[in-house]
């Protein structure tokens, strides 16, 4: 594993920030930390790398425990919070300073394939205060990657940036995972995680809420949208409407919309094409986001209870 979070407990005075939380994550994954704002995402992240001390728990890259002078830390490129640069110096001078501040040779860096990755081209060499919030992320990156690190961690790396910088990042971190790096990332823009992450983590007020890929909380709705050959379409709703595990279904637009009890969607493909109806698409009716805003609600809905039923105790 490259990264094992176990009963980890994070305490600042009297608020847990993070609370019993397990994960872990393998070698070339793209793991995504979703959360609402006070989640405890952050406070996950510099725990992990050796920023905080764990109140109870442990935390351990490459099978290591994590402390804050740990040798497994020079295998991570971190962009914890905004990356900050010297202003009125160049892109590239910062990078030099950057790395020689830790003693080492530039010479030892990744300056090549660093650049090539973050796609900054001739700009590195002008100034940084004539970077764009997407420029200055990129260079970001560079930093990060002049180590060569085996796993990236990313707090918010898309946060200030416009649609087109989103995508370049979206993008360059693309690039990044076919060079086969791990990344563990936090992210408000649920769109872009669904396209960048094979994996994701949400948590609430601190606590776990659930994790797994992206494709299974997606398709935990029971809710699917079916697309068929426009003459075919009658025939398949009179097909739908005969399988057991389909309680309801009805015309939306140019497709089908139904509602399973049971099975898995390949069950329903599967007796469409041998009915010999011509499949064009079938999938979830919902995506990340929805998925995330439902399970935020059913915590928020399970916290209520609890604490309903401690104050009906104590009473």
């Amino acid at each position: 594993m490259v990264v094992e979070v176990e009963g980890l407990w994070k305490t600042f005075g009297d608020v847990s920030a993070v609370e019993d939380l397990s994960f872990s994550i393998e070698r070339g994954q793209v793991y995504g930390l979703l959360g609402p704002n006070g989640a405890g995402k952050t406070t996950t992240l510099r725990v992990l790398m050796g920023l905080e001390r764990p109140s109870r728990g442990s935390t351990r890259l490459f099978g290591s425990t994590v402390t804050p002078s740990c040798s497994e830390l020079l295998h991570v490129g971190a962009m914890v919070e905004q990356a900050a640069f010297v202003p009125h110096l160049s892109g590239m001078r910062n990078l030099r300073l950057w790395w020689e501040a830790g003693g080492a040779h530039m010479r030892d860096a990744d300056l090549d394939g660093a650049l090539a990755i973050a796609g900054l081209g001739d700009a590195v060499h002008r100034t940084v205060k004539t970077y764009s919030q997407g420029m200055k992320q990129r260079l970001g990156f560079a930093r990060l990657l002049l180590g060569r690190p085996e796993l990236l961690v990313l707090d918010e790396p898309t946060n200030g940036l416009d649609p087109g910088e989103i995508r370049e990042i979206r993008e360059l971190i693309g690039r990044l995972t076919s060079h086969g790096a791990t990344v563990l990332l936090s992210s408000h823009h649920l769109s872009e995680v669904e396209q960048t992450c094979s994996h994701v983590l949400v948590m609430n007020h601190g606590r776990l809420i659930t994790s797994g890929t992206v494709s299974e909380l997606i398709g935990a709705t029971k809710s699917i949208y079916v697309e068929v050959d426009a003459n075919e379409r009658q025939r398949a709703l009179q097909l739908l409407s005969t399988l057991p595990q389909v309680t309801a279904v009805q015309t939306q637009g140019d497709g089908l919309v139904m509602e399973m009890c049971d099975g898995r969607r390949s069950d329903v493909s599967a007796a469409l094409i041998a009915a010999g109806v011509h499949l064009q698409t079938i999938m979830p009716t919902q995506g990340l986001e929805d998925a995330f805003l439902d399970l935020l609600a059913a915590g928020d809905a399970d916290d209520a209870q609890r604490q309903h039923q401690g104050s009906a105790v104590s009473s």
